[in-house]
């Protein structure tokens, strides 16, 4: 049996899983530490892993799931994504420049942090590991990528947090 430590798994220096999401990730924030993607690690990819890809949503939304961050073509290269990432795969260059970012529910590409009615939402953030890079088009959204992920997924790593 695969020991925990072997384990596919999706971290975030800054959320503890199913602690709290920090406000600078949310539209919650103040002046520039506000609307910021979070840092985020994985560890122990499946073998023949080509591409991850990341959708990030309020599962506990009145219109259900609310998705917030739809992120794919991630080079397996990369060890994670780092905080305020969102927007400047391009400026980061490298293998980062790689990386496309869908649009989410806002209908706006990128991460967009909730701004809530009332708080204690879970946000999901799942990893998938592929085997192989997505053809996805410009518009990326949930729905294409769940589709596409069909057949190719060797392991999914899920982060909760609470906000």
């Amino acid at each position: 049996m695969a020991n925990a430590s072997d384990e596919f798994r999706l971290v975030s220096p800054n959320i503890n899983h199913e602690g709290k999401l920090p406000r600078k990730y949310t539209l919650e924030g103040q002046g520039a530490q506000r609307n910021m993607s979070p840092p985020l690690e994985w560890y122990n990819l499946p073998q023949d892993t080509k591409s991850l890809s990341l959708v990030v949503q309020d599962i506990d939304a009145p219109i259900v799931p609310w998705v917030i961050w739809v992120v794919t073509n991630i080079p397996p290269s990369l060890k994670g994504l780092p905080e305020g990432f969102s927007g400047k795969g391009n400026e980061l260059g490298g293998d980062y420049g790689h990386v496309k970012e869908g649009i989410n529910d806002e209908k706006v590409p990128g991460w967009r942090g909730p701004k809530l009615p009332n708080h204690g939402h879970r946000f999901e953030f799942k990893l998938f590991a592929l085997d192989d890079e997505l053809k996805l088009g410009n518009k990326v959204t949930k729905d294409k990528l769940l589709e596409a992920v069909e057949g190719h997924v060797l392991g999914e790593a899920v982060l909760t947090a609470i906000f």
